[in-house]
């Protein structure tokens, strides 16, 4: 006889299981999902994948009018991290890669003088643009944060260095 509640039950446990389980692409590159928030807890890189090291990128100037080297030149940190994801894909772009290629994610910050702390929530504002449900890209970065005193741009809060995987024969 069909029991709805441990059929409801068994479904729950299956899901549970599935959304532990790591996620492969068809380029063989693993990557495991630590729950909801939008990074990987790991990454395997197969053999045969070439990596790709992008420099650190903040935002371009967004005000031309402003002071290149002041923070209203580039905007609050959202709008700066937006800039330079943008700037990042743009630049993979040019290598024939794609943000679902990033692997690896540095993001350095330094305390938004308006705000006196670290604008990690405009930080993920404008990442979960780029990765997580919300942006449909399934291929999420390992990442780390970093506050910091200073950045070599005195109008830059955010700093940005990617590492990217071409998978063979991609």
């Amino acid at each position: 006889m069909f029991d709805l509640k441990k059929t409801v039950a068994a479904m729950a446990v299956l899901g549970g299981m599935a959304a532990a389980m790591p996620a492969y692409a068809d380029d063989g590159i693993v990557r495991h999902a630590g729950g909801k928030f939008p990074i990987s807890t790991a990454i395997e890189v197969p053999a045969g994948a070439t990596t790709v090291y992008l420099s650190g990128m903040g935002a371009p100037v967004q005000d031309t009018k402003a002071d290149p080297k002041s923070l209203a030149a580039y905007g609050d940190t959202q709008a700066q991290t937006y800039a330079a994801l943008q700037r990042i894909s743009d630049e993979l772009k040019k290598l024939g890669l794609g943000m679902g290629d990033v692997v690896q994610m540095h993001v350095y910050m330094v305390e938004d003088p308006k705000l006196g702390k670290l604008d990690f929530e405009g930080m993920m504002k404008a990442y979960t643009q780029f990765y997580g449900p919300s942006a449909k890209q399934p291929n999420l970065p390992v990442r780390s944060a970093f506050g910091v005193a200073h950045l070599a741009n005195p109008g830059w809060l955010i700093e940005i260095e990617t590492t990217a995987v071409r998978a063979p024969g991609k």
